[in-house]
């Protein structure tokens, strides 16, 4: 079975608060015959779109090939959360990397906050970015750990943007008897991620790149030139570029023993009005410190935006609004009643050590995946260090790269039962506070 059909209907946005505020242009043709390329890009979520922007402002020829519509993916479902670093704290990258490719790391986590908003005031993307997040602890030790973390942030990467708030100062911004503290950074935001990822693809379109939709690729021939085939055409290109993230099948056997593809859910509640101030009183998003993550922020139109549970097969739950209402109620139990306007899934993907999986799988070969839930920015930034690799400047794509990646046990046949064992034990630890 294939992701990118088990779960949608073929060619269309699911039916996503999202999709339903968004304005995506007319579908784009699919690819018939064969075209020459400098770099072909497989997928056009933030990477492959990114990718090209950068690649066709550069002067390159570059062509996109979309299995469904530019934004399908995990890019226009998404939690719409822009956040700070990289997915692991700088003291685990340290001891994971050394010292001093941590500060790097740093670095370029920075530098991928500074793109996102860069591309969006260049661009005229309207996307509703907004600034703010908070993170939250649910006792005085996760609490105390995250203190510690700003600051080692503080004393060695020399950030003291971030805010560290006790009990009152959290209920201050989250009222929920939940949380007992955590951090601001005034630096990470949230933003519509569909309508981001349909500026992105305005932008490369704009800069001269060239993007098919229903051009799902199922064959890649690596060589000079390499060979991208569809059911309808090929390309022939000096570089390809693979941007599929969760989606990536069996195009990819080195991707897929370092990437896994898991499930995530989100629903809209109906507009709140005034009672929204019951679950935020500024426009920020939240993220917690739950190993399923929870995170949440209000719509414009005052909705409830939360994210929350995970599945490891091919299929969504049937009832997506029971399966994430249930981690709502446990912050919020007055939302109980709330009506569910919107619930929808989507496919992302994740490596074993929560870092992105980027990797030179041919002689003209680059793929980016595995951002494990940050992939706003992260992705985004991807797409630019593979464009720039491609350019000759390898210093960040090459930093990120030698980040040690383990393959996930069993390969791919025994990945999912295994990371299904592996979730529940850890929702068990979730749930007794461990």
């Amino acid at each position: 079975m294939n992701l990118l059909h088990s779960n949608d209907t073929r060619g269309h946005y699911p039916a996503s608060w999202y999709a339903a505020t968004a304005t995506p242009p007319a579908p784009r043709a699919p690819l018939k015959g064969e075209l020459r390329a400098d770099v072909c890009i497989v997928g056009a979520g933030y990477t492959g779109l990114s990718a090209a922007l950068h690649l066709a402002q550069a002067g390159r020829r570059v062509v996109v090939l979309e299995a469904h519509r530019a934004g399908f993916g995990a890019s226009g479902r998404n939690g719409g959360q822009l956040l700070m670093g990289q997915r692991k704290d700088q003291q685990a990258l340290e001891r994971l990397t050394g010292r001093e490719d941590a500060a790097r790391l740093w670095d370029l986590a920075e530098e991928a906050l500074d793109l996102v908003d860069g591309l969006i005031q260049a661009h005229g993307i309207d996307c509703a970015l907004k600034w703010g997040a908070a993170f939250t602890a649910f006792n005085a030790r996760e609490m105390d750990e995250m203190h510690g973390q700003a600051d080692h942030l503080a004393r060695h990467y020399g950030c003291d943007r971030i805010e560290t708030l006790d009990r009152d100062a959290m209920a201050a911004i989250c009222p929920s008897e939940a949380y007992h503290g955590g951090l601001f950074d005034p630096r990470s935001g949230h933003l519509h991620p569909l309508n981001y990822a349909l500026g992105l693809a305005r932008a490369a379109e704009a800069a001269g790149a060239v993007i098919h939709e229903g051009a799902e690729v199922h064959h890649l021939e690596d060589g000079a030139p390499c060979v991208v085939q569809t059911g309808q055409g090929r390309v022939l290109a000096d570089h390809v570029i693979l941007a599929c993230n969760g989606y990536m099948g069996g195009l990819n056997r080195k991707v897929a023993a370092h990437v896994m593809p898991i499930n995530n859910f989100i629903i809209a509640t109906e507009p709140l009005g005034d009672e929204a101030a019951r679950v935020l009183t500024r426009d920020i998003c939240v993220s917690d410190t739950k190993f399923v993550v929870n995170y949440f922020r209000l719509s414009p139109d005052r909705r409830v935006l939360w994210g929350g549970g995970e599945s490891y097969g091919y299929r969504f739950p049937d009832d997506i609004a029971a399966v994430v209402r249930k981690p709502m109620l446990e912050i919020f139990p007055h939302l109980r009643d709330v009506r569910i306007d919107y619930a929808w899934g989507g496919t992302l993907a994740i490596t074993m050590k929560r870092m992105p999986y980027l990797a030179r799988v041919g002689r003209h070969v680059l793929s980016a995946s595995g951002y494990s839930g940050h992939g706003v920015g992260t992705a985004t930034h991807a797409g630019m260090l593979m464009a720039r690799a491609i350019e000759g400047e390898t210093d960040g794509f090459d930093v990120l790269s030698r980040v040690p990646a383990t393959p996930f046990p069993g390969g791919p046949a025994f990945r999912s039962p295994l990371l299904a064992l592996a979730m529940t034990w850890y929702a068990m630890r979730d749930r007794l506070g461990v």
